[in-house]
């Protein structure tokens, strides 16, 4: 008789690690500046921001998955569709509606996760 052993869920410290060396992997590919990784992650304490840099935290916090949750769906569907150009992709001039001839990057800067999300559902709605 097998016994069903059940996968455990991982929990916000068990994807802290990898959340941020996959965050801070795009940002290098993106060439984020510090301000604009720390405006991504919704930081304002620039000493949080190398604690996380250093992965030097327990747990990020809901937002914070969230936050580096669409960054990751972003890039990821930009790979699919712009296999050559996607990292230059979100610094380009858009005329698309979300944008109105700003960048993606721009969009994403407001701070707010709302605008993370509307970026994503933008390359997602591109991917079909």
């Amino acid at each position: 008789m097998a016994v069903a052993v059940a996968a455990k869920v991982p929990d916000r410290k068990d994807l802290t690690g990898p959340a941020l060396r996959t965050f801070f992997r795009i940002a290098d590919a993106w060439n984020l500046k510090e301000q604009e990784q720390m405006r991504l992650l919704g930081l304002e304490s620039r000493s949080t921001f190398q604690s996380w840099k250093r992965g030097a935290v327990a747990a990020l916090s809901k937002d914070a998955l969230e936050r580096i949750s669409y960054v990751m769906g972003i890039y990821k569907a930009l790979h699919i569709l712009l296999p050559k150009t996607a990292d230059q992709w979100v610094r380009k001039p858009n005329k698309a509606e979300p944008f109105g001839g700003r960048s993606a990057l721009d969009r994403m800067m407001s701070g707010n996760v709302a605008d993370l999300y509307v970026v994503r559902q933008y390359v997602d709605g591109q991917r079909g």
